[in-house]
């Protein structure tokens, strides 16, 4: 790469213009580049939601989901199918392989729904899951004055919102939907002959209008159209209609049998710090850029500030403006203490502003390229760029160095030759140790799963960033140095410091075997911190908001739940921890996505100074004591808002399976109990549901032959009493209105329902003459594992030792005395932990055999890189060190960290070895002496790089701030593990040179004896 400095040289005012040609287009492409929390990954995973109107568990378990399971067990590469089961929906989660080809999957998944045979009246909708798919905003919205909000809402708010680029929906909570209600008077129509059904038939049969051929004229075809409209309401209470089954019934007018008005029907109700509301979930397309559609859609609920205020429950946008402005702001500082250590070695400003020119030209360099590959700038970009601050001055600290050593020790003023001899004896060096850090990212690859997806981000804006500081240190930095240094002071005498390394150096090679053994036992003593030490996958990160929920029984109305509703916010509201309240009563659940009017979920945002995790417990406590007061079976939930980014794997997970639901029902229980005594576990769930009343028709197949019914009849005889008929959408008075029709009266008792009476050929009978009629207990829920019915009993540890408390929690249960024809399975997040563990040590033995070939091609000689690499060993003392006094857990970062240090601390051993070379080679001195003068030469260089780079990652090491607890880990790692390694290896490299040359050593030796 010398010729690249030759022409630098030669062509100064081309490089300049280049150079700021690429920082405006590094600024260009900064700006332009996605902000964003986390990259955007998308999962490998597929859920189907499946909606069968009216039928239980037991038969959505039968006739949907199993046939579901049995098909999608059959495709390629599924690892995991888990389902629930519920009243009148079922939810089936598919888990596949990273690199799964997703739109393929997805083909034979709705390939495998048509092909299943499934009932007429199902509806299946696959759903992909990714970061990009979560809602950026919920946002509550209230009228001002007399402004009617759901107008402005439904005509102009939601449709200027939908216009925005990147907003991929906007759904509205607490909307009233105005309809027309046909009451109809149950014993009028009875005496008529007519159902609900009945009247809805005839109803759509008099709104119609299909086109009925044409009429051929002279030279034109009229097409002919067949129509018949009720298009008022006036019309509609006119309509006869004649009954089907009692043939003698006259025929009666609408308006005799029932009642017609207008109504609102809302099924779902919401609410903000108890005051009712509008609600809006914001969510984004998956490549948009968060920041960007966030401001967009403030911008446009500001224009509505005469009819709306509105207030944001939970803001995205906002936590990743804040880990944003958190990264930069360490960043610039990691730079400002990089440019300070410079400059505490040079003493020279022009040389410290040359060393550091570096650090934006290569940020901004790895900008483009971010930018073309499009990759966003999130906590893992920002987070490269923070580590990489003091890495990329590495190389230009090396050659500003040598220029300057050399300059200051020659007896002419600088000149090209000076500048490029300078360069080039520190070209291989540089060179080499670039290479070195970027290959030992290739092993990434071999990880797999969501650790390599989530961490490629981090490891190309680092490649990127080296590898544009290894060029600017070999073009712009030469250029720089011939300019800046026309007039240097002459070199001063050794320093003390050089005088007592060589000091050091000659004392070690002459007690080589005392240093290795002090060495090695260091070494192994750092080991003893390692059981000191948590293990888990990502540190837990305390959250300021809570997601909330009650549930209670299955057959609750809304009324009832927004009672109870209404008295949990009313605590909320005196709750001194909490800020404030977004409330949705019969909307949709958080984790299941199911919406059901049994349950009201809640966004809970504490004040700052809350201690989330005892508050939680707290919170629990008191909202399941006001829940129970108004239904026994009440279930209350409350935990940390997940902060997004790959699995914590920080839980603990006992699988229980049983054909016998009543058993495992009660093995369920137990453990649940038992792991809510446990105080290192939080957030306990039971997926396992309750029993509830529900009424089960058992149809006696010989009576109904005998009346000549079919089930389909008495089907629809029971549901045509117990839920209004849907008639759809008309047009009545110029307005499109949704119409309803139901009973004046509701079935109160199961007497009632046995005396419903059944249209037969013999006459109208009860249902009870046909069928068996009662109440039974049965199971709200069906939860299937790979199609084998389990429980599921799931908890998220809070200690640090993740696998040590899993374990602890699953012998624990093992001892429990369930019922016997139940079975466990045990484990949790800490199985997936442990294999990425194992992973990237497999990654790191990688690294470090591509570090190996990229030295040997480097220096030529097999001894070589062994040396080199023998400054890895000690690598363990200062980083596991450092993790035990700041109580750091080791994790998926911290061992990041290690993989980065396999390429940094070679750096060190790579300059003062090159050095050592070019002694023996061009000036033909002894090994002895060539590792002195090598030591002395090289020691301030490898001091300021270490240097450089350890205060550059202080800021990051420090911060206690959301958002940058991954880059924590490995900010420590690296520190650590780079001052005992630096330390060790200005020491262990020249001993280790010395046994693996001692033939020449010994040779030389003797040949000086004789002189």
């Amino acid at each position: 790469m010398n010729f690249l400095t030759r022409f630098s040289l030669k062509n100064a005012v081309a490089v300049f213009i280049i150079s700021f040609l690429l920082i405006l287009g590094g600024l260009y492409s900064f700006s332009k580049l996605k902000v964003d929390l986390l990259p955007n990954i998308e999962f490998p995973q597929l859920s189907v939601e499946v909606t069968y109107p009216g039928a239980s568990p037991e038969d959505i378990n039968e006739q949907v989901t199993s046939k579901l399971e049995d098909k999608f067990k059959g495709i390629e590469g599924v690892k995991k199918v888990q389902s629930s089961s519920y009243e009148s929906v079922a939810i089936i989660n598919l888990e596949f392989p990273f690199n799964t080809d997703m739109d393929e999957v997805e083909q034979q998944v709705n390939s495998n729904i048509d092909d299943s045979s499934l009932p007429d009246q199902v509806k299946a909708k696959v759903n992909r899951f990714s970061f990009g798919a979560l809602p950026i905003y919920n946002i509550s919205l209230f009228a001002k004055g007399d402004t009617d909000l759901q107008k402005v809402i439904e005509d102009d708010l939601t449709p200027e919102l939908n216009k925005i680029e990147g907003i991929n929906s906007v759904s509205t909570g607490g909307l009233k939907e105005q309809m027309l209600q046909i009451t109809v008077d149950k014993d009028k129509a009875a005496k008529a002959g007519l159902s609900l059904n009945d009247i809805k038939d005839q109803l759509k049969s008099k709104d119609l209008s299909f086109p009925a051929g044409k009429v051929q004229e002279t030279e034109t075809e009229i097409p002919i159209r067949v129509q018949e409209k009720v298009d008022e309401v006036a019309k509609l209470k006119e309509l006869t209609f004649k009954s089907a089954v009692i043939p003698n019934a006259p025929p009666v007018k609408l308006s005799d049998i029932a009642k017609i008005e207008e109504v609102s029907d809302q099924s779902q109700l919401t609410r903000y710090n108890e005051k009712d509301s509008f609600s809006m979930a914001i969510t984004k397309k998956q490549d948009a850029n968060t920041v960007q559609v966030a401001d967009e859609v403030v911008k446009v609920l500001n224009k509505y500030d005469n009819k709306l205020d509105y207030k944001i429950g939970f803001d995205s946008a906002q936590g990743i403006k804040d880990s944003v402005e958190t990264l930069v702001r360490e960043g610039l500082l990691g730079a400002v203490f990089a440019s300070l250590a410079v400059l505490l070695f040079l003493r020279n400003i022009r040389a410290t502003i040359i060393a550091i020119i570096s650090i934006p030209l290569s940020l901004l360099v790895s900008s483009i390229f971010l930018q073309q590959l499009d990759i966003s700038l999130n906590i893992m970009t920002l987070g490269g760029m923070a580590v990489a601050v003091g890495r990329v001055v590495d190389d230009s600290i090396v050659v500003i160095e040598n220029i300057f050593r050399r300059v200051r020790r020659a007896e002419t003023t600088i000149n090209n030759e000076i500048v490029l001899e300078s360069t080039k004896e520190i070209l291989k060096a540089i060179t080499s140790s670039t290479i070195t850090t970027v290959v030992v990212f290739l092993p990434l690859g071999f990880v797999g799963g969501i650790t390599s997806e989530f961490f490629l981000p981090f490891a190309l804006t680092i490649v990127f960033s080296l590898i544009t500081s290894l060029l600017v240190a070999v073009t712009i930095v030469p250029i720089l140095a011939k300019f800046s240094f026309k007039k240097v002071p002459a070199e001063e005498k050794e320093g003390a410091l050089q005088r007592g390394y060589a000091k050091v150096i000659k004392w070690s090679l002459g007690h080589k075997w005392i240093v290795l053994l002090v060495s090695i036992l260091l070494l192994v003593g750092s080991f003893a911190f390692v059981p000191k030490l948590g293990f888990t996958f990502i540190p837990n990160e305390e959250q300021k908001t809570l997601v909330a929920s009650v549930e209670l029984p299955g057959s609750t109305p809304l009324e009832k739940t927004n009672n109870v509703s209404l008295k949990l916010e009313e605590m909320f509201g005196k709750e001194k921890n909490i800020k404030e309240v977004t409330a949705d009563v019969g909307g949709r659940n958080f984790m299941t996505g199911l919406q059901r009017q049994n349950q009201a979920n809640y966004f809970i945002t504490l004040k700052d100074n809350v201690d989330t995790g005892k508050y939680v417990e707290q919170l629990q406590k008191k909202m399941d004591d006001i829940a129970s007061a108004e239904s026994k079976k009440a279930l209350v939930g409350v935990q940390e808002q997940s902060s997004g980014g790959p699995p914590t794997n920080d839980n603990v997970d006992i699988n229980l399976y049983s054909s016998n639901l009543d058993s495992l029902q009660k093995a369920s229980k137990k453990v649940e109990d038992y792991m809510n005594e446990n105080k290192e576990l939080k957030n306990i769930s039971n997926n396992f549901s309750d029993k509830q009343r529900q009424v089960v028709i058992d149809i006696d197949p010989q009576k109904a032959d005998q009346y000549g019914v079919s089930g389909m009849q008495i089907l629809g005889t029971i549901a045509d009493q117990t839920q209004p008929a849907d008639v759809g959408k008309l047009t009545l008075d110029g307005k499109e209105r949704q119409v309803q029709l139901s009973y004046s009266k509701d079935v109160t008792s199961v007497d009632q329902l046995k005396d419903t009476q059944l249209f037969t050929a013999k006459g109208p009978i009860p249902i009870s003459e046909v069928a068996d009629i009662q109440e039974k207990d049965t199971f709200t829920a069906i939860q299937k594992l790979d199609g084998k019915v389990f429980a599921q009993v799931s908890a998220q540890v809070t200690t640090d030792n993740v696998r040590q408390t899993t374990n602890d929690v699953v012998e624990g249960v093992k001892k429990l005395d369930l019922p016997k024809d139940v079975s466990l399975e045990g484990g949790g997040g800490s199985e997936e932990t442990v294999n990425t563990f194992k992973d990237l040590g497999l990654a790191m033995i990688v690294a470090i055999g591509l570090v190996y070939i990229t030295m040997l091609i480097t220096f030529g000689k097999a001894r070589i890189p062994f040396i080199i690499l023998s400054s890895l060993i000690f690598v363990p003392i200062g980083a596991l060190l450092f993790l035990v006094i700041v109580g750091e857990p080791l994790s998926i970062s911290v061992m990041i960290g290690f993989l980065m240090l396999i390429g940094i601390v070679t750096t060190n051993a790579i300059v003062l070895v090159d050095r050592v070379g070019q002694n023996r080679e061009e000036k033909g001195m002894t090994i002895d002496d060539a590792l002195i003068e090598a030591g002395k030469t090289r020691l301030r260089p490898i001091l300021m790089t270490a240097f450089a780079t350890i205060t550059a990652l202080i800021p990051l090491a420090l911060s206690t701030s959301s958002g940058t607890l991954i880059s924590k880990g490995l900010a420590i790692t690296v520190i650590g593990g780079l001052i005992s390694s630096t330390l060790l290896t200005l020491i262990i490299i020249p001993v280790m040179y010395e046994i693996f040359f001692r033939r020449q050593v010994k040779k030389e030796r003797r040949m000086l004896k004789r002189q």
